[in-house]
């Protein structure tokens, strides 16, 4: 059974039973009413339409404004019938009203559906009736504690109830999330196991067998690696996203604040044979057009690798917390044969862009600053911080 369903039966036994409060009043006090009758008529009406409201309520689609209002109007209604059928003087003695706390039950569906809210609305709404119950009976002046206790009572009713309606939904909520969450991870772990005992071995052997062989063997051997570290990579990243986002450079609190795209999977997916990407456990949450801006200079970095250091160079892609409490590093380093001072400097006079545009350009358009260190026979290493904002 779930949590609306068991707030709705909640809300059904409280009708009933204020229902069974009322009519034990209007039993005792009939005699002493100024319209006796009326006062079995109000009873019969809250009868039928606790009986109704009970059946009406439990299908969801017809939780609407129709009902709600009628709902409401009802109670309204019957607290109001309290002018006509008492007497002024037990009204000025603060005999309760007619339907005494049935009405409640109407602040309690309102706030149900739309929580302190709309629980507080239908308070103040029928609050006002009840004032106009003296208005009308022409006792205003004599307006009794009972009175206003019961309408301070309304609004305290509407206000704690639909907070703590709307605490528990949320909570239900998150609760079904988390179960989900763990079911995926569970279901993607046990497939992780299986890739790993058949697909992973297999291509492991390949590699190894093919560069034992050497010639065309060697070079399928090579592509095997790099798909056995991009299937170990897929594996890792899917498993990080499975969990929920914990505190980190780019992530905030639910409470707060930012979200957007998850940088780990982003610059795992570039992991390869001849490529080693390290990052945190945790998910690095940055708005969407940092993360790819982030991603596409890794990308250009890493290109640059396989076009000046030759096939047997290797890099190594490290993200990490930056120097700042909201910013990101990521480094870029290869075991190449590295650069002549004043390399770079040339390249860009001679018309060649591609680090002075799609690396050093694109992090200054992010508003971070980018660092390249290289000497020849030493590699290169590019390092560059951003704003996770």
């Amino acid at each position: 059974m779930g949590l609306e369903v068991a707030l709705w039966r909640a809300v059904s036994v409280y009708r009933a039973i204020a229902l069974l409060y009322a009519a034990v009043m209007i039993i005792k006090n009939f005699r002493g009413y100024a319209h006796p009758w009326a006062g079995w008529a109000v009873l019969g009406v809250m009868t039928a339409w606790t009986l109704y409201a009970t059946f009406a309520y439990r299908a969801p689609q017809r939780r609407k404004w129709p009902l709600l209002t009628a709902d409401l109007a009802v109670a309204a209604a019957c607290l109001l019938s309290t002018s006509y059928v008492e007497t002024e003087r037990n009204l000025i003695n603060g005999r309760p009203t007619i339907p005494v706390s049935w009405v409640a039950a109407a602040v309690l569906a309102w706030a149900v559906v739309g929580a302190k809210r709309l629980g507080v609305t239908a308070a103040l709404i029928l609050g006002v009736v009840g004032i106009m119950v003296h208005v009308v009976a022409g006792t205003a002046d004599h307006l009794t504690p009972s009175t206003l206790n019961g309408i301070v009572l309304l609004f305290m009713t509407g206000l704690v109830v639909g907070h703590v309606v709307k605490l528990a939904l949320d909570s239900e909520a998150r609760l079904a999330r988390a179960v989900e969450i763990e079911a995926s991870t569970r279901e993607r772990d046990r497939l992780a196991r299986g890739i790993h005992d058949s697909v992973l071995q297999v291509l492991a052997m390949v590699q190894r067998r093919g560069n034992e062989m050497g010639g065309e063997a060697a070079e399928l051997g090579r592509l095997a690696g790099e798909q056995e570290a991009a299937l170990r990579s897929l594996i890792s990243s899917g498993s990080r996203t499975a969990r929920p986002a914990l505190a980190t450079p780019g992530a905030r609190s639910a409470a707060g604040q930012r979200a957007g795209t998850d940088l780990v999977p982003l610059l795992t997916a570039r992991s390869a044979a001849a490529v080693t990407v390290s990052t945190p456990a945790t998910p690095v949450l940055l708005p969407e057009h940092t993360a790819h801006e982030i991603d596409a200079v890794v990308g250009a970095a890493l290109d640059n690798v396989r076009r000046h250091c030759g096939p047997g160079a290797k890099a190594w892609v490290l993200l990490e917390d930056g120097p700042g409490p909201d910013e990101v590093t990521v480094s870029v380093r290869d075991d190449g044969p590295g650069m002549e001072p004043g390399r770079l400097a040339e390249a860009a006079s001679d018309g060649r862009l591609g680090v002075a545009q799609s690396i050093q350009g694109r992090i200054r358009d992010l508003g971070g600053t980018v660092s390249i260190v290289s000497a020849p026979g030493e590699g290169t290493e590019i390092e560059f911080t951003v704003p996770a904002g």
